[in-house]
């Protein structure tokens, strides 16, 4: 697995990095060698927060987590990837019948499956707008998220709210 480790408003110690290799090297036995793994880590006031993001053919993996010392944000976020994967644990065994390369290890598997189930689906249209306009009908409908085409790119785009307040925009890759 590549990493990548990126610190804003923060110079990382290479003690620290290492620690972040050695928590990752767990889960080289789940990731090929051609997974990418991204570390960012932002200190704002006296909080230290670490994000991290596992991508491998199309398949994601993200968590963040905001302690007062970095090592143990780091520590919560490598736990909640472990979450993630045990979870997930059908998805990735059928990506792996697949993509033959993936080695699973049973030892991450110490929870049940839980069954994802879709309990309703609704349809609706979808309108052209600025990604403002849809952040204004997000909040007038009291969403989380709101779901538009841009009427610069004819995309179906996302606008969400943050954690932090602020808004996102999902917009899908090409490739």
């Amino acid at each position: 697995m590549k990493i990548t480790i990126v610190g804003r408003k923060v110079n990382l110690r290479s003690n620290f990095k290492e620690l972040v290799e050695k928590k990752l090297s767990k889960f080289d036995r789940i990731f090929d060698d051609d997974a990418e793994a991204v570390v960012t880590v932002t200190v704002e006031r006296n909080r230290q927060t670490v994000e991290i993001t596992i991508k491998q053919r199309g398949m994601i993996c993200r968590a963040e987590d905001t302690a007062i010392e970095m090592n143990e944000a780091l520590d919560h976020v490598v736990a909640a990837l472990g979450k993630q994967i045990r979870r997930n644990k059908t998805r990735l065994e059928k990506s792996k019948k697949m993509n033959p390369g993936i080695v699973i290890a049973d030892d991450y598997y110490d929870e049940p499956d839980e069954e994802i189930k879709i309990t309703r689906s609704k349809s609706f249209f979808v309108k052209v707008m600025s990604p403002e306009e849809a952040v204004m009908q997000m909040n007038m409908l009291g969403h989380e998220f709101f779901m538009f085409r841009n009427d610069e790119s004819g995309e179906i785009n996302v606008v969400y709210r943050r954690k932090d307040g602020d808004y996102g925009l999902l917009v899908p890759e090409s490739k």
